[in-house]
């Protein structure tokens, strides 16, 4: 059997938006880190209209796993010091978007669907995020609530927001 080494394979993987999400959030500085956090923010999904026959039943969930792209985020740091602690802790043991693949998810409400836009709340990503997928939220099974949490055992998202440290620096205008 052939072995690879662990760097020399990298599959060139092909995505596409299928939509974008609009919130109120501009820049990560003051955006909530988590929807857990976002106290009910609001935004709407714009769903691209050749997508739009995928959510027939859609309608029927609280809740929908947004799947997006972060798409301003800092390079790829494999250590980094989470919004919640102090430690340096390794990128796969954390939230942060400074990720090697800067790929989101985020549980957030659906309050409605007008065509092609998703009426949506607890909103945690910045505006204009390029959307990849949709999936339902089904608590039987998304909810572990024996689940063991590491380091962020005994901390709180409760109001804390982004500062900039895992925002890409923006182009001068």
């Amino acid at each position: 059997m052939h072995k690879r080494e662990s760097n020399s394979f990298s599959p060139v993987i092909r995505m596409s938006a299928i939509g974008l999400i609009h919130t109120p959030f501009k820049q990560a500085e003051g955006t909530p880190i988590q929807g857990a956090a976002a106290k009910g923010g609001r935004g709407v999904v714009e769903l691209f209209p050749q997508f739009m026959p995928g959510l027939q039943d859609v309608s029927g969930f609280e809740r929908l796993w947004l799947i997006y792209m972060l798409d301003r985020a800092s390079a790829a740091q494999l250590l980094v010091r989470p919004y919640l602690d102090k430690e340096v802790r390794g990128v796969f043991a954390t939230r942060s978007p400074a990720r090697p693949n800067p790929i989101g998810l985020s549980a957030v409400r659906l309050l409605g669907i007008e065509e092609n836009r998703l009426l949506i709340a607890d909103v945690d990503m910045l505006d204009n995020t390029p959307l990849l997928d949709i999936k339902p939220y089904v608590p039987e099974f998304d909810s572990f609530s024996l689940a063991r949490a590491g380091w962020y055992t005994g901390k709180t998202a409760a109001g804390a927001v982004a500062d900039d440290r895992f925002e890409a620096p923006s182009l001068p205008e």
